[in-house]
């Protein structure tokens, strides 16, 4: 709390509040990835399909689902794929994690710090997540994502100031009194001063 800790550091303290987080997990609980036994099924289908005589390299719809993975959600973020991006605010080291927020500003991606990155991994059906993108949405919860984007754009790309906020700074309650005391010597002599 009382080392200085500059703005690309200190925007990892700024999560997003309870209800937003909730939205957000709401609806980002609608795209967790398939699980093993899911895509085996969808591989199996599609296999009977080529084998039927369809000739098509994909067969039915791509399920959308999340992208998750530090590098795979920093090639979408640089190709423009990634629409929404949650960041973990307690990834271990903080330093391999520090360039992604600027990144989403630079590239116009709405992104989001959240509390705790076991948070992300319940999505994905794993222990922990650094990060996740959203590419896609399907139309019955695009009003809702709209909504956590435009508030996400607002709140961490336009109003955080990544290049202004430093955090800590704060002194013990002994160094406040000590420089409380320093203050008021300071204006005793400035007001003698002021009288000569």
């Amino acid at each position: 709390m009382r080392l200085k800790s500059p703005p690309v550091l200190n925007i990892f303290t700024k999560c997003i509040e309870k209800n937003q987080q909730s939205q957000l997990m709401k609806l980002l609980g609608k795209y967790a990835p398939e699980t093993k036994a899911q895509k085996k099924d969808r591989l199996q289908s599609e296999a009977e399909a080529r084998k039927g005589g369809n000739k098509a390299d994909h067969i039915g719809p791509k399920p959308i689902h999340l992208k998750f993975g530090l590098n795979h959600v920093t090639t979408l973020v640089e190709e423009g794929k990634a629409k929404l991006v949650a960041i973990a605010s307690d990834v271990e080291p903080v330093e391999m994690m520090s360039f992604l927020p600027t990144l989403c500003k630079s590239k116009g991606v709405a992104f989001c710090i959240v509390k705790g990155k076991h948070n992300l991994g319940k999505l994905l059906g794993l222990k922990t997540a650094t990060c996740v993108a959203v590419t896609d949405v399907r139309k019955e919860d695009m009003q809702d994502f709209n909504t956590l984007q435009k508030t996400f754009m607002a709140n961490f790309n336009e109003n955080l100031g990544l290049n202004k906020s430093y955090g800590g700074g704060l002194m013990g309650i002994k160094n406040q009194h000590m420089m409380a005391k320093r203050e008021k010597i300071r204006e005793i002599e400035l007001a003698k001063k002021a009288n000569m």
